[in-house]
């Protein structure tokens, strides 16, 4: 019964989380919801400023500390370990329909390229950007991520292991296509209002902040980390492409077809 719980609960997680992704997609783009990061605003722009980064900073604190060592370490005497991820992404989901509906527009506008070419590019790079963010879990390992694997592996009375360390696809290229991807979805707006630019400045500089700490425990964890962040850019490609060293006799040499 303990582990069919633990998958009914993995599976509820992950449903909550799709549903807030989608969500999270209207929102910022202001496309068929009832509330949107650029509602009209209806209060003061001091009360309502300070509001926003509360909410943004409940956030953030949430996705960092839940994500630390440490944390899951004390977290997983609570709670199954199976099911440690899948509290995660709860929590995270929670956080960020917290923040949908106290959400505080300022008003306000920086530019509007509405009915331009410019303002066309900008939706596509919208969409691109949530594209590319979904399709760089896919390339992690989505299920693992988003803790399906783990609580389906302790259904099936299966051991969970880590991931291995790999670059697929666009991780020969970046490091954090990811991060990229939710640069686009912040940024390619053809209306930016003040409070899109609140939202998309200040998520901007944690995903920045946030990249050092999540690169600190992949060093940690993957040996071969090290190499790779050498070779590889954080964000922005260069074009390089990353190089696996491979060991044959304790000879190393660059395997040309990674």
């Amino acid at each position: 019964m303990g582990r069919i719980l633990v998958l009914i609960y993995g599976v509820v997680c992950y449903a909550i989380f799709l549903l807030t992704f989608l969500y999270a997609i209207g929102f910022i783009g202001n496309i068929y919801v009832s509330k949107s990061i650029d509602s009209p605003a209806s209060g003061d722009f001091g009360p309502a400023l300070l509001v926003n980064i509360v909410l943004l900073s409940v956030f953030a604190v949430q996705h960092s500390v839940m994500a630390r060592p440490a944390f899951k370490k004390q977290w997983t005497r609570i709670i199954p370990e199976a099911a440690e991820r899948s509290t995660y992404v709860l929590a995270s989901s929670l956080a960020l329909i917290l923040l949908f509906y106290y959400w505080q527009p300022l008003g306000g506008s920086v530019w509007n390229l509405s009915d331009t070419l410019a303002g066309t590019l900008l939706w596509v790079g919208f969409f691109f950007g949530w594209g590319l963010v979904l399709y760089a879990t896919f390339l992690i390992n989505h299920f693992d991520l988003f803790g399906l694997r783990q609580v389906w592996l302790y259904y099936n009375k299966k051991q969970y292991t880590n991931a291995e360390f790999s670059t697929p696809g666009l991780y020969k290229y970046i490091r954090h296509p990811l991060y990229l991807g939710w640069f686009f979805a912040f940024w390619c707006t053809p209306t930016m209002t003040m409070t899109h630019l609140l939202f998309a400045v200040v998520t901007t500089a944690y995903i920045l902040i946030a990249i050092r700490w999540e690169e600190k425990d992949l060093n940690t964890f993957h040996n071969a980390y090290a190499d790779y962040k050498k070779q590889v850019p954080m964000i922005f490609p260069t074009g390089k492409k990353y190089q696996a060293p491979v060991f044959t006799d304790h000879v190393t040499f660059k395997d040309e077809d990674q």
